[in-house]
């Protein structure tokens, strides 16, 4: 178990550069990956169950103690990053099937490594896990209200699918995982262990099915949908900040809320797009995937640095 253990350690402490040198790989050898795409959604199944076993009850203490804060970041992350992605598909031309893939990953809740990036950060992590948790929980919902609401313009949406498809993926799976933990709390935390492992080698594998199966228009538009992607998350991560100080919130918790906006849980993305949409339209899901683990490990590192003058010792309540 302790072999599993580090093996699973140093699989999520690489992830980003399996994810690179996955992509790297289906791009040049598609013919043998596209068969992975009809197996999407149990994977991103899967990574939905290990964040199950993560959760507990005491993860949602922190809704009850600072109802407000918890309140602002969700909606927060829930406005700011569909606006963004309307106004990048609109404001930049985006092509139908391009401009509907940065709206859908717009609209996901936030992203399953967000909680690691904002303890890298010294922020908050209790609010980081409380905004993450009632996101996820709430994506039945607003995610498909949301895709209605700005991807209708290029699109139909059947809502109804939707919503099934989030709660099959999403809420199924996640309260399955808490369920056996509540139940098996032993085994499920000694199963924990191997979870990072798990979680990789399933989004590595849910990239890969991504990049081969639009390896030729990626040839065309790799380019713009990186540079879109880019844009959306870094745009995120500011306004997100910005939004938690405007809200009178301390500078771990400013942290915590910028990481829970601008980090989405792109394997959703990927499963909608493939799912309801196009190849296409999950690739800037699968490039968002990649690319907001690299910007989220440097801003970790800058907000490691930064320290509150008028609350030194704000670091230091991490959980507070």
């Amino acid at each position: 178990m302790k072999t599993i253990e580090k093996i699973s350690t140093f699989a999520g402490k690489t992830f980003t550069l399996w994810v690179i040198l996955i992509s790297v790989i289906a791009y040049s050898f598609p013919e043998h990956f596209v068969w992975i795409g009809k197996y999407i959604v149990p994977l991103l199944g899967i990574v939905m169950f290990g964040m199950g076993l993560t959760l507990s009850a005491s993860d949602f203490s922190e809704v009850f103690r600072r109802p407000k804060e918890v309140a602002l970041g969700v909606v927060g992350h829930f406005i700011i990053m569909p606006l963004l992605a309307f106004g990048l598909a609109i404001g930049l031309d985006l092509p139908k099937e391009i401009a509907v893939g940065v709206i859908l990953v717009g609209c996901c809740p936030s992203g399953t490594s967000s909680n690691v990036m904002v303890f890298l950060a010294r922020g908050n992590v209790a609010l980081a896990v409380a905004i993450a948790s009632v996101s996820t929980i709430l994506a039945p919902i607003v995610t498909p209200l949301l895709i209605l609401l700005f991807a209708s313009k290029w699109v139909d949406i059947d809502i109804m699918s939707l919503i099934i498809s989030i709660i099959q993926v999403v809420i199924i799976p996640l309260a399955l995982g808490f369920t056996i933990k509540k139940f098996f709390g032993k085994a499920a935390e000694a199963s924990s262990k191997a979870l990072p492992l798990v979680s990789v080698v399933a989004i590595v594998l849910i990239v890969s099915a991504v990049v081969a199966g639009s390896q030729a228009q990626l040839a065309k538009t790799g380019g713009i949908i990186f540079a879109v992607v880019v844009l959306h998350n870094i745009l995120g991560f500011t306004i997100g900040f910005f939004f938690a100080r405007l809200c009178g919130m301390d500078l771990a918790k400013q942290k915590a809320v910028a990481m829970e906006v601008g980090m989405q849980n792109s394997g959703l993305g990927v499963t909608i797009a493939s799912t309801h949409f196009s190849p296409l339209a999950a690739v800037p899901s699968a490039i968002f995937s990649v690319w907001h683990n690299i910007s989220g490990s440097v801003l970790a590192f800058i907000f490691s640095k930064l320290k509150d003058k008028n609350q030194p010792s704000s670091n230091k309540k991490m959980a507070g």
